[in-house]
């Protein structure tokens, strides 16, 4: 009979770790939700790898410390 209570008892166990990793995983898509509600949008035609680069000669590495 110990062996019905110690099975149920991981079964709880295991149920217990999927209901918090549901609950992680929902955290995390409301997060990156968020996260592109509060980003910046950018105009159309601007390519995002390139936006905000200045073109032009850079300033020396010397200088920026």
């Amino acid at each position: 009979m110990g062996s019905k209570n110690k099975a149920t008892f991981a079964k709880r166990q295991k149920e217990k770790a999927r209901q918090e990793n549901r609950q992680r995983k929902s955290e995390r898509r409301e997060q990156r939700k968020q996260d592109r509600a509060d980003k910046v949008p950018i105009s159309p035609g601007e390519d995002p790898d390139i936006a905000g680069i200045v073109p032009g000669p850079q300033p020396d590495i010397e200088d920026e410390e």
